[in-house]
């Protein structure tokens, strides 16, 4: 087989996100499947190197994949001839510094959002990347989901008719610890080390409605921190800092108003754990991670309100299932896969630095918003 190999410096590996979704279920499937055919013929080859802090840990990885490429020093990699990417799935703090490396070092970057602590830095690496004519790229996986992508599909096939709104609900109850061990670590619910939902959630909803409806021309948002003490993965109590759940308003360019909710203080009554409803003049849409059912309005019936009486109508038997119709792979190696043809083959990847710029102004936007009662225009970044 003629390869191509491409030397990926992957640091965060030990991180659940880092580990399960990008070096297994993405770049080690892709070496199951012998690789990603390139233009020329040839064949993709990611060869992983994994870095981080903690020698054992990442010992015990490689060993478990029959991977023998590991390092803690991050420098020692960049300064690698052999290796190409680098890629980032660090706590956000720690990922600018990492990432302004790897671009002196003249390596092509993709990494997890968000790109940055802030608005200004997140422009400075698109600029930084730019000027070192590196190729870049930020994850935005859900756009990649089953759901999503039969939204987009009913979208682009004009479903719709005119889009009127979208409302979100994401999130499900988080324990807190004591009687139960959290199932998220405790540094999401800490300021100080990054955490909080907005943070976490507002980069993801600012690629979804941009990409799907249009570009978001305001915010207004509510934060809370519902649960405000914590335990800790040592069984210590501390104080919760973050945020832990988010209320947004965003309205989109063509005036669609796209509402969102994003909590880790609700119990899930829904069919999933992230819902989109759009509603349209000719039909509306419920799209989760995986499904997608559709209501149009040649099959729309009449509610009338009337709380005197039992409701005899099913209303989610009213609606349709929308169809696979296509085989649809892991969201994370998808976008994988699109990045390294972007990389060998130099195919068009619009998922780059600028896009988790914008992520990151609604981050930062969606907390003066909540700080300040206020509706903020969002305006372009100077790029």
């Amino acid at each position: 087989m003629n390869r191509v190999p491409i030397g990926i410096a992957l640091n965060g590996v030990t991180g659940r996100m880092g580990y399960r979704q990008h070096l297994v279920r993405s770049l080690l499937a892709i070496r199951d499947e012998g690789g990603l055919p390139a233009a020329d013929g040839r064949r993709i080859w990611p060869e992983p190197i994994l870095v981080g802090r903690n020698p054992a840990k990442l010992r015990e990885i490689a060993e478990r994949h029959g991977l023998t490429d590991w390092t803690t020093d991050l420098d020692g990699v960049l300064a690698r001839d052999d290796v190409r990417i680098y890629f980032d799935a660090q706590v956000t703090q720690q990922r600018e510094k990492a990432i302004r490396a790897a671009i002196e070092a003249g390596k092509d970057v993709y990494t997890e959002k968000p790109l940055a602590d802030d608005t200004a830095a997140a422009v400075d690496l698109y600029r930084a990347a730019r000027a070192a004519g590196v190729k870049h790229g930020v994850v935005q996986d859900k756009l990649f989901l089953p759901g999503l992508r039969k939204l987009r599909r009913l979208v682009e096939g004009g479903f719709f008719g005119r889009i009127l709104s979208v409302r979100g609900e994401f999130g499900y109850w988080v324990f807190e610890g004591d009687w139960q061990a959290a199932q998220r670590p405790s540094w999401n619910y800490r300021a100080a080390d990054g955490g909080g939902i907005v943070v976490d959630m507002f980069p993801h909803w600012q690629y979804v409605l941009e990409r799907l409806f249009g570009p978001i021309r305001s915010v207004q948002a509510t934060v809370a921190t519902h649960i405000p003490s914590r335990v800790d993965e040592s069984g210590i109590t501390y104080e919760a800092t973050a945020d832990d759940a988010a209320y947004g308003t965003f309205e989109l360019e063509g005036g669609i108003v796209a509402q969102i909710n994003s909590s880790w203080a609700v119990r899930v009554h829904r069919d999933e754990l992230v819902e989109f409803q759009v509603d349209g003049t000719h039909g509306s849409a419920v799209a989760g991670l995986r499904e997608c059912r559709i209501q149009h309005r040649g099959a729309t019936p009449k509610p009338v309100w009337n709380p005197d009486l039992p409701a005899t109508e099913r209303f989610r038997e009213q609606w349709q299932l929308v169809p696979d119709n296509e085989t649809f792979d892991n969201g994370f190696k998808v976008q994988w896969e699109r990045y390294l043809h972007h990389v060998v083959d130099g195919t068009a990847f619009p998922w780059d630095f600028a896009a988790g710029a914008r992520g990151v102004q609604l981050v930062e936007l969606g907390l003066e918003s909540a700080r300040t009662g206020r509706r903020i225009a969002i305006p372009a970044l100077d790029l």
